[in-house]
């Protein structure tokens, strides 16, 4: 691809005007030195357990994430278009979720076909006229933003779009915070040439939104992380978020309920839980409801909840509005619910059910993106220009045989930023999921998790695929 945006470089080769004190610092700096900080980097996240899991791999369950130690740096004045279009956006959501199980006004009005909500995977009749706190489903979202040219476009005329919301399980926000910390440790002396916007408080902010989220009456509401257990592929980030809040991580097993409570299991005897921060799927919450299997969840959890005696982040049935089918329709969320023009656009995107839209896929599918509505992690797709021809006969079988599970992008041209690999500084691409939180306002912590995909030409980011982290530098001016 030609029509790269360089984080670093304008047209011409000038470096950016936000990258100058970097660029300058960087050219004092001896490849062995970089090479010894990124030694250091490793061997202190090998040190504190900063790792996470791949699951099938013969190798072992365990992994470290790899971490660049060179950064992206977003100017301030960016920076605040992308945090009130991620306010509009994450504001619209909500309101859909809650709409789809209230009055489904946006369904009678035709602007989602209701096929799409109500045999969605996601939905969950369980939940339909269930009182929410607030109204809000979605208290912690992850929103995945590129900033890319569109095909035939020239790579300065870049813009950022939303590639993806995750509204279930939304992970990463730990390396986001324990990336931050590894630049102060190795490199103070940058923080002091930048006023880098801090994200340390983003523990704080997440404990004070789901203490919001509590069941009226809640006056000192107790707070726990629900993870499924440690060979999780996020249990890092489940036990790291517990201890910065101050709260207790439990598992199912250390649960109960109780006449229309939900009790954790102390050495005091059992205490009421009025919040969990679930992060295990709706599926697995309840056996009573749900998989009558799991024994992950809490027997009778669904039966508090639908009383308003407990508050689950995220709701139940929030995964709804982060289908990759749903996804096309969120510019049209925004306009019904928020009477606004999107701030940050979708990536065009074609949708398979679509008859004529699936023509145009098969016929042109070594040059498009093609995911599974359902799939994640970097799972059930096909990167056209980068697949043989065999692949892109193996995918196309596969949508013809269900075409309403598919959706077609074209291949975007992902910014670059530069990055250190075995052959030294290079650029290679990347995205940034930043952390919304949804409570009395809608607030985050500038930045985010930046994902760079190591391999050369790699447009995959994500970490099971081989893709690293940057830490995110946002400039408070």
């Amino acid at each position: 691809m030609n029509n790269v945006f360089d984080e670093l470089h304008a047209p011409g080769g000038a470096v950016r005007g936000h990258y100058a004190a970097y660029k300058d610092w960087l050219a004092g700096m001896a490849p062995e030195q970089i090479a010894q900080k990124r030694a250091e980097a490793d061997s202190a996240f090998h040190r504190y357990g900063i790792t996470f899991a791949v699951y099938g791999e013969e190798s072992g369950t365990e992994r470290l994430i790899p971490f660049d130690i060179l950064p992206r740096i977003i100017p301030a004045a960016e920076w605040r278009m992308l945090e009130t279009g991620l306010r509009q956006r994450v504001c619209a959501l909500n309101a859909f979720i809650h709409d789809i199980y209230s009055a489904q006004r946006i369904v009678k009005a035709g602007l989602i076909p209701a096929e799409q909500v109500f045999r969605n995977a996601q939905y969950r009749p369980e939940m339909q006229d269930i009182v929410v706190r607030n109204n809000l489903y979605a208290l912690i979202s992850g929103v995945d933003i590129v900033r890319a040219a569109l095909p035939n476009t020239a790579s300065d005329a870049a813009e950022y779009y939303v590639l993806e919301d995750n509204l279930r399980v939304p992970s990463g926000v730990s390396y986001m915070l324990e990336d931050r910390r590894m630049m102060m440790r190795l490199f103070p002396e940058l923080f002091s040439r930048y006023g880098v916007a801090p994200v340390e408080h983003y523990p704080d902010l997440l404990l004070d939104t789901l203490r919001q989220a509590a069941p009226a009456g809640s006056d000192d509401p107790t707070v726990v992380v629900l993870t499924p257990g440690a060979y999780n592929s996020a249990y890092f980030e489940h036990a790291f978020l517990a201890q910065q809040m101050g709260v207790e991580l439990v598992e199912g097993q250390d649960m109960f309920v109780d006449d229309e409570t939900v009790f954790m299991r102390t050495t005091q005897g059992p205490k009421r839980v009025d919040v969990i921060y679930r992060r295990i799927d709706d599926d697995f919450l309840d056996p009573l409801a749900f998989r009558p299997e799991s024994a992950l969840g809490v027997a009778g959890l669904l039966s508090v909840y639908r009383a308003g005696r407990v508050s689950l982040a995220n709701a139940i049935g929030t995964g709804v509005a982060d289908d990759k089918s749903i996804y096309p329709y969120v510019p049209d969320m925004i306009r019904f619910y928020m009477s606004e023009e999107p701030i940050i656009k979708n990536v065009p995107t074609y949708q398979c059910r679509k008859a004529d839209e699936l023509s145009y896929v098969l016929a042109n599918m070594a040059d498009l993106v093609v995911k599974e509505t359902h799939g994640a992690g970097g799972y059930g797709m096909l990167v056209g220009p980068a697949s043989t021809k065999a692949e892109i006969e193996d995918f196309r079988s596969r949508v013809k045989a269900a075409p309403d599970k598919y959706i077609a992008q074209p291949t975007l041209a992902l910014s670059a930023c530069p990055t250190f690999v075995e052959s030294g500084i290079a650029p290679r691409h990347i995205d940034l999921r930043p952390f919304v939180l949804s409570g009395k306002e809608v607030r985050m912590v500038p930045g985010g998790l930046t994902r760079v995909a190591l391999k050369e030409g790699s447009l995959v980011v994500n970490s099971s695929q081989g893709g690293g982290t940057k830490d995110t530098w946002i400039l408070e001016n």
